[in-house]
């Protein structure tokens, strides 16, 4: 069974006062916090302030790669193909210009759809399942299929969920739990949280800005928290997403339980766009994106928050979440890092904040 104890730390040729430096930054930021970093499959670090290590938090954006992998676990089983079109698997995807959108397209944030209707009207609707795949199905492509990258922010999940339920038959929150969190013992992911673990849900505390006091308000709501969302919507402890991460590092097996096969890791990682990134015609930012990741910088740049940090390898694959959450995981240095906080705060001051998280990590590794 495995262990949560920092025993790795002289195992694994960390530097500790570099691991502790990254914890106070942790600390700095919101009223309740999680941080664990694994290397070689060792826990070096594992603590936790305000709550509990059992504490839910709602992830965000970094519970996208979940969704996306059931797509890659799927393509292996033959049951679908990511060089097929949408449509194929479900007609009402291909109305009003999107029939020739591939399921890899979708993958790639390139399906030209980053919003059903507008980032507004599309948060509003996210707690109603039904409402928002009818918006999917209506919506109209706002850059042609396959041009360019734009952030699907929450269309992704509702596309590539509803893709699962037609093909499968089962709903995405079921099918999460029989393929990947049941066999693995993750028994802390969840895709939507019921009235049972409400309790342990953190909730979300905001700057006085008032864009992140809104934020905190809706994002605090018990039907939001409750609802299935899989781009937004997952709730964890950094320890299991972090022996997920770990999971992928192993080319898909932990503890002798294999969920994927290694090249479809490899798949869900592969660079989708330019070596160096493309601009992402959502975010206004250039992104590395892959096949259901955010791939690690391919060099430095002091004037963005990079997530995965300054330092970071062009092979390290992970997603970020509002800034305030983050996972990621780095074959070249066999490391794994799961951040979540609960501050909402400007996103260029949170981005940094996360960088300088993962590069106090990373300088300790030597």
């Amino acid at each position: 069974m495995f262990v949560w104890e920092e025993s790795g730390r002289a195992d694994t040729g960390m530097d500790p006062a570099g691991l502790d430096r990254a914890w106070e930054l942790a600390r700095a930021r919101g009223t309740a916090g999680q941080l664990c970093v694994l290397r070689h499959g060792r826990v070096v670090l594992d603590r936790s302030f305000g709550r509990g290590p059992d504490a839910l938090f709602l992830t965000f954006s970094a519970g996208k790669p979940l969704t996306a992998l059931l797509v890659h676990k799927l393509a292996e089983r033959g049951a679908l193909s990511l060089d097929e079109r949408v449509a194929a698997y479900w007609p009402e995807f291909g109305r009003n210009g999107k029939e020739a959108v591939t399921v890899r397209q979708v993958l790639q944030h390139r399906a030209g759809v980053p919003v059903a209707r507008s980032l507004l009207r599309d948060a509003w609707a996210m707690t109603d399942w039904d409402r928002s795949v009818r918006a999917v199905e209506r919506a109209r492509p706002v850059h042609p299929p396959g041009e360019v990258a734009a952030y699907h922010i929450i269309s992704y999940g509702y596309i590539l969920g509803e893709l699962l339920h037609r093909v499968s038959g089962t709903p995405v929150r079921e099918l999460l739990r029989t393929e990947f969190l049941d066999p693995l013992g993750l028994r802390d992911i969840h895709l939507g949280l019921t009235a049972e673990l409400r309790p342990r849900a953190v909730p979300l505390v905001s700057t006085s800005r008032r864009a992140d006091r809104a934020r905190r308000v809706f994002f605090n709501r018990r039907a939001v928290r409750r609802a299935v969302v899989p781009a937004a919507g997952v709730s964890s402890t950094a320890r299991d997403l972090a022996r997920f991460y770990q999971m992928l590092l192993r080319g898909g097996e932990l503890d002798g339980v294999r969920v994927l096969r290694p090249d479809s890791v490899a798949e869900a990682r592969r660079l989708s766009t330019a070596a160096e990134g493309d601009l992402d015609h959502f975010l206004r930012m250039r992104i590395r994106w892959s096949h259901g990741f955010q791939l690690g910088a391919a060099g430095p740049d002091p004037r963005a928050g990079r997530p995965m940090g300054q330092l970071g390898s062009p092979q390290a694959f992970g997603h970020n979440g509002s800034s305030i959450c983050l996972a990621w995981a780095d074959p070249t240095r066999d490391l794994v890092l799961v951040h979540f906080g609960n501050l909402l705060a400007p996103p260029g001051e949170s981005a940094r904040h996360e960088s300088a998280i993962s590069d106090a990590v990373i300088a300790a590794c030597g």
